[in-house]
């Protein structure tokens, strides 16, 4: 067992074993710097001059970790270059950027974000959702466009309460959300893998179904290849043209090109999305739409939250060097 590093007893064997990789820096890193990592040694490889390759295959033998923000690929490539590779900790709430199935025939254990990110982004699906029905951000534009004083009146937004909200899985982000829409008002609705037996709300086998009974849709799920598309066009038909869709969980989960021609047809009443199929490219045709509400992925991004995550990562990499249980394990070794 190695020594714990926040202890500062450092032999050989605990310096080598307390190297973490680090691909690219993640977001914590840019606003914190590494400090809070100080107990570890870092390895920035994008700071090295080397090819990526060369670089990894230095210390093939040595890492035991990796620390990553969710830009990077995973795949069974990178993890030939570093076989002495025991962890990933991810600072993305998704796990898609991960060959899951390779890791855990490698037994490589993966600490995620767990529910650090929940909170924060269950606010950001409300706010896209009151902005897009009260037309918020379209109404700023209005005023300062200086069209207030003109015979044009702004048209009218539509009210929250009494909404049926179906939410597109009930995880923890799922669950913040339907909590902030159930004190509007609102009757919440779900579709997910499971039914969940600890809560009331109506289940849904399928999205499709879940479509039809509602006027708002909620995607919180996480990307995988059966989720990829899982909003089409048959869905946003479905929803209708009173319907709304906001999307805080993963771009490609919807099909944008439909979401975009739906829009275009007032086959939808609108749309508030934060990620988007081909980032950071946004379709034209929705940057002229003022019943389309835009966020930059920024759902996660405040100094609490990332703060947050700092001691989360901290923690996760300290469990794992002082063979503790992880915080936050998707598979353990």
């Amino acid at each position: 067992m190695a020594t714990p590093n926040h202890l500062g007893n450092h032999d050989h064997r605990s310096k080598e074993l307390s190297q973490v990789l680090v691909l690219e820096p993640p977001p914590i890193m840019k606003l914190y710097g590494d400090q809070f990592l100080n107990d570890f040694q870092l390895l920035k490889a994008w700071e090295s001059p080397l090819p990526l390759d060369q670089f990894l295959s230095i210390h093939a033998q040595s890492v035991k970790a990796l620390l990553t923000p969710g830009r990077y690929p995973l795949t069974r490539n990178i993890l030939q270059l570093i076989p002495s590779l025991q962890l990933v900790v991810t600072t993305s709430a998704g796990l898609n950027h991960i060959d899951l199935p390779e890791f855990q025939r490698r037994g490589i254990a993966i600490a995620s974000a767990g529910d650090v990110y929940s909170e924060d982004v269950a606010d950001m699906a409300v706010g896209l959702l009151i902005d897009v029905l009260r037309k918020i951000s379209a109404a700023d534009r209005y005023v300062r466009k200086g069209l207030w004083d003109t015979k044009a009146e702004f048209p009218l937004g539509s009210k929250l309460c009494s909404k049926r909200v179906g939410i597109v899985g009930l995880g923890s982000i799922g669950q913040e959300v339907a909590k902030r829409l159930q004190a509007f008002g609102c009757r919440i609705m779900y579709t997910s893998r499971n039914k969940k037996p600890f809560v009331s709300y109506p289940y849904y086998s399928n999205v499709l179904e879940l479509a039809a009974d509602i006027d708002v849709l909620i995607i919180c799920c996480g990307l995988t290849e059966q989720t990829r598309h899982m909003i089409n066009k048959d869905v946003m038909l479905a929803l209708g043209k009173e319907g709304v869709v906001i999307n805080i969980g993963r771009g490609p989960i919807i099909d944008e090109k439909e979401l975009v021609q739906c829009l275009v047809q007032r086959e939808l009443a609108g749309a508030g999305l934060d990620v988007f199929e081909n980032e950071p490219h946004v379709p034209r045709e929705l940057l002229t739409m003022d019943n389309v509400v835009l966020s930059p992925h920024r759902a996660v991004r405040t100094p609490e939250t990332l703060a947050a995550m700092c001691e989360h990562v901290k923690g996760n990499l300290e469990a794992f060097f002082s063979n503790k249980p992880l915080l936050s394990p998707v598979m353990n070794i």
